[in-house]
């Protein structure tokens, strides 16, 4: 009995241990943005900063492609050990369930809500040989245009093609969407003039606006960016007044993990998200670090439920 209680005893004492010792190896974040990508770019500044904090190397695992599905049915069926996290964006939380009839995952039953990384405001982009200066010029080719104009985005039921579709809503135009793999690709169509026009956040058309191939017609947010001050809000640049589309960008980790390694690991991403360095590369890319605990997480994805159930219901946007 004494020797019983004694193997009891260590196995306790163990259990105990390597509770404590989390994390003891690397961990993973599987993402569904392609490299490059601003969701990408700003993660790798991130999981740098809590790869020193927690002393173990935080990785960065691309897997693009199948409007996001590849990356989110992976974190799905990755073991709930503390070892595994996963990025999505709030189209993949509580969009694509409405547009797609065998979505491969579960947002509310695979995964449960660790923190958040930023929210950010879309730019209206097109090609520097585009003659449009503006919005309004945008619409008036978009009504003079036979065919119609082209939009592209990272996917189907990505923010980019809701975004499309809510600016074709608000003016009438009838436009073509053409969706596409990986998101550089989206903005190196639109810089050559085979895609009409895109949203893109800074972190994604940046590196194209930058090198003067694209240009920025306008920001659909409540007001200028301190980064772009230049650039109008959709409004002022002829566009629909209130046209608003924005992003926010979270970590969600599979079903069953256990809580002392989601709040280990959601201490270190909220220390990373203060830290100046990382603050300042997010205003580059014109995004706001975002800290959320996981019962706000849980009420933003039950709000976004609404606003984008009733939206695609109304618009009669179907992926088929």
């Amino acid at each position: 009995m004494i020797k019983l209680f004694s193997t009891l005893g260590l196995a306790l004492l163990a259990g105990t241990a390597l509770a404590q010792a989390y994390p003891n190896r690397p961990i993973k974040i599987i993402t569904g943005f392609s490299a490059g990508s601003g969701p990408d770019a700003v993660l790798r500044v991130v999981s740098e900063k809590m790869s020193k904090d927690l002393g173990v190397a935080v990785l960065v695992d691309n897997r693009p492609g199948g409007n996001g599905f590849i990356a989110l049915e992976a974190g799905k069926k990755a073991a709930p050990d503390g070892y595994t996290f996963v990025q999505m964006d709030d189209a993949q939380m509580s969009l694509q369930p409405y547009l797609y009839k065998n979505i491969p995952y579960n947002v509310h039953k695979d995964f449960d809500p660790v923190g958040t990384f930023f929210k950010t405001y879309f730019f209206v982009t097109t090609s520097s040989s585009s003659p449009w200066k503006n919005v309004a010029d945008l619409i008036a080719a978009g009504k003079a245009k036979k065919d119609g104009l082209t939009y592209g985005s990272w996917f189907v039921g990505s923010p980019g093609h809701i975004g499309g579709a809510m600016l074709e809503s608000s003016t009438g135009l009838a436009m073509t969407h053409v969706p596409f793999k990986e998101t550089p690709m989206v903005y190196q169509n639109v810089a050559s003039g085979e895609v009409d026009w895109a949203f893109g956040t800074a972190g994604s058309a940046g590196p194209l606006y930058r090198a003067k191939k694209l240009k920025f017609l306008a920001i659909a947010s409540p007001k200028r960016l301190p980064a772009f001050a230049d650039i109008p809000t959709v409004a002022e640049a002829g566009g629909p007044a209130g046209f608003e589309l924005g992003a926010w960008v979270a970590v969600q980790a599979p079903k069953g993990t256990p809580t002392d390694a989601s709040s280990k690991f959601a201490a270190s991403l909220n220390k990373a998200l203060a830290d100046p360095e990382v603050k300042e590369k997010f205003t580059t890319f014109g995004f706001e670090p975002f800290v959320s605990a996981p019962a706000d997480i849980s009420r933003m994805i039950a709000a976004d439920d609404k606003r984008y159930g009733e939206f695609v219901k109304k618009a009669k946007i179907s992926t088929e």
